[in-house]
């Protein structure tokens, strides 16, 4: 999802809690990783893994000048001539610890052992970030979290009650980036926003995953 595409969905969700809950939520993320120079470990359930976050937060760790953005992804099968970035699996949780950062992205609850090796994390000084259902042993263990499926429908279009964790997970990637971009004030901002914008819509994407 390019830039007009997700200022086109926060225009549909504007009245939601949707625009606001992902900026804070990417605030988080970057506030953690930022910090440490990098050390995101992205992780998903074993029925779900977060290829497009990934993707999107390279993206963004590119466009924006912050290469701590760009994640690992960690697997939960890893097969024989997997690429390397690709050939990383849970093992990696194990030795995860102070300076790191563990988003999981769980749209359903996750299995026992992915829970203890999250925990397992976090008792090592990990920042864990969690993305998804609001499964209570998930949320316990995150010091932040975001819910995708609010338990009523909120008021406003069909589309803002009917938003899916494809689309939380674009609004998060892409305010992690545009966050990060320099605090200037007046014309100068303006225009290098703009400038920023129009380089993302004319280049070629980078290779995807």
């Amino acid at each position: 999802m390019d830039a007009v595409r997700v200022a086109l969905l926060r225009e549909v969700l504007a009245g939601t809690r949707w625009p606001a809950a992902t900026r804070r939520f990417a605030a988080s993320l970057r506030s953690s990783v930022v910090p440490h120079g990098g050390g995101l470990l992205l992780v998903g359930t074993r029925a779900y893994e977060p290829w497009h976050l990934a993707a999107h937060l390279v993206d963004e760790a590119a466009w924006s000048g912050r290469p701590e953005l760009a994640p690992l992804l960690v697997r939960h099968r890893v097969r024989p001539g997997d690429p390397a970035h690709l050939a990383v699996g849970l093992g990696r949780l194990q030795g995860a610890g102070r300076g790191e950062t563990l988003l999981l992205v769980a749209p359903e609850r996750p299995d026992g052992g992915l829970l203890e090796r999250v925990h397992d994390a976090r008792r090592a000084g990990a920042t864990v970030l969690a993305l998804g259902s609001g499964d209570p042993e998930v949320t316990g263990l995150a010091h932040d979290a975001l819910t995708v499926d609010p338990p009523e429908p909120e008021p406003g279009p069909e589309s803002a009650r009917g938003i899916d964790l494809d689309m939380v997970q674009h609004l998060v990637s892409a305010a992690a980036g545009e966050n990060s971009l320099p605090s200037t004030r007046g014309r100068r901002r303006l225009r290098d926003r703009l400038s920023r914008l129009a380089d993302q819509l004319t280049s070629p994407p980078p290779a995807r995953w």
